[in-house]
């Protein structure tokens, strides 16, 4: 039997329980040239939330009804395709919150093998977040030894290989975050210059202190307050990739902002709004780059683990109330030996 969670409303604000629904069904046999996997770690990301919404966004929104949208990765249970076979793990793409999945073999590829490298890193570094920093960072920020970049939600999953790529590149990197124990984690083990709790201090005059020489990239994750202070310190000619908004996703009513957008014309700043999928088939040169940095230790991760498929909704919140630290996955089942 196979276990599936549905959309059955369209949530206002958080994700609420009879939002979704975990709906039990048989696994139907299968035809020439595809391939079953089962669900090993489910990826959480704040665009799960988008997508549970009826709104113009760079995907349909899931219809109600219909299996709720996730990454993540799977071993291959069955296979009537040669290029896989049982044992193999896979990237399921954009699948599916479903204990098994079936899917067309010529969409799937066996992640390689990695010396050292846990599977949990296809998760980060090595998957779509992974991506999504260093494209963001590299193609848009374009960042140069000696500048200033601030990353907003500097802990979670994305913004903590922002910050760690941009220190490759030779930038004083200022973070910001939502806990000490956070903030601690992103200067000690990350390798930031700085890191600011924007629940704890005025971030602006924090801000004025650790990056005396103003702000040459804002890589954008939240939104809001935050992003008007980090607005009104760039530098002529700065950037700004605009990759999440997630302060607004839960919102009832329409969220106004940035506050100071005139700035952005007085310094010249280019602001470019952007989603990984526009890299797809850019990523095997990402994951070469970032690999590459992995195993040179240049990299540093944490995965947030909840366990169990029938946790997924409620661990979403994980994410809007800055608990989790690094990327937040579900452990759906056990991870193979080998």
């Amino acid at each position: 039997m196979n276990k599936t969670w549905i959309l059955r409303k369209r949530p206002e604000g958080e994700v609420k329980e009879g939002d979704l629904e975990l709906v039990e069904s048989p696994l139907e046999p299968l035809k020439e040239g595809e391939v079953r996997t089962r669900l090993i770690y489910l990826s959480l990301d704040p665009t799960n939330r988008i997508w549970m919404s009826d709104v113009d966004a760079y995907l349909p929104p899931v219809g109600i009804g219909d299996p709720m949208r996730g990454g993540g990765l799977a071993v291959v249970t069955e296979s009537q395709f040669d290029g896989l076979s049982p044992g193999d793990i896979v990237n399921t793409g954009l699948g599916s919150w479903s204990l098994y999945s079936t899917h067309s073999g010529q969409t799937l590829t066996a992640l390689p093998k990695l010396p050292g490298v846990p599977l949990t890193a296809f998760m980060g570094p090595l998957g779509a977040t992974g991506m999504t920093a260093y494209f963001g960072l590299m193609d848009i920020g374009k960042p140069k030894a000696g500048e200033t970049v601030v990353v907003s939600a500097a802990a979670g999953a994305v913004g903590s290989m922002v910050g760690q790529i941009a220190k490759i590149q030779g930038c004083r990197v200022v973070g910001i975050a939502g806990s000490d124990e956070k903030c601690k984690w992103l200067t000690e083990t990350a390798g930031f210059d700085a890191a600011i709790n924007y629940k704890s201090e005025d971030v602006g005059a924090a801000l004025d202190k650790h990056c005396p020489n103003g702000i040459d990239v804002n890589f954008e994750n939240v939104g809001g307050k935050i992003m008007d202070q980090v607005i009104a310190r760039l530098n002529d000619f700065s950037r700004m990739p605009l990759c999440g908004l997630i302060s607004t996703y839960n919102a009832t009513e329409p969220v106004p902002g940035p506050y100071n957008f005139s700035n952005l014309l007085m310094r010249r700043t280019l602001v470019k709004g952007f989603i990984v999928i526009d890299y797809f088939p850019r990523f095997p040169e990402g994951m070469q780059q970032m690999a590459g940095w992995l195993m040179e230790g240049k990299l540093k991760f944490e995965t947030d683990i909840v366990k169990g498929l029938e946790n997924a909704p409620v661990s979403l919140s994980r994410l809007f109330e800055g608990k989790n630290l690094g990327k937040l996955i579900v452990e759906v089942s056990e991870p193979p030996a080998n």
